[in-house]
């Protein structure tokens, strides 16, 4: 099975993190069902051209936040997750991602009005994108 991850290797963040990350959130907006076998810790290894310790990091954790469960024998299954789980995940995604945005802007020191203009324009070209038609 191909899981669509996308790897920056240019990325300050940790390979481990960027994995962990974008297979959450393919957990989490259910476009991995529960019940879905993932690839063997070798096999996504191969796919993402990292190491096996790598994933089977990646695996773990998520197992023990309750998004995957592995059977000896039978492989790692995307695990059947609660709505109020699934919420939580989802809001400390985005809370995650808005943190690393402030941070990003407080650096080259933006006010809060600035950052709430850019996060507005953020927004607004979004929609415009998903729009039919749109770029």
């Amino acid at each position: 099975m191909w899981i669509p991850i996308q790897i920056n290797e240019t990325s300050a963040e940790p390979l481990y993190h960027q994995i962990t990350v974008q297979l959450r959130a393919l957990i989490v907006s259910r476009q991995l069902a529960a019940g879905t076998l993932l690839p063997s810790i070798r096999e996504l290894a191969q796919q993402l051209k990292c190491s096996i310790i790598t994933i089977r990091r990646v695996y773990q954790d998520l197992e023990a936040q309750g998004l995957l469960r592995t059977r000896q024998g039978m492989g790692t299954y995307v695990a059947e997750v609660d709505e109020d789980d699934r919420d939580r995940h989802r809001f400390e995604a985005v809370v995650t991602a808005f943190e690393a945005a402030v941070d990003a802007a407080l650096r080259v020191q933006c006010t809060t009005a600035e950052m709430e203009k850019i996060l507005q324009q953020v927004i607004a070209k979004r929609n415009e994108q998903k729009k039919p038609g749109g770029s």
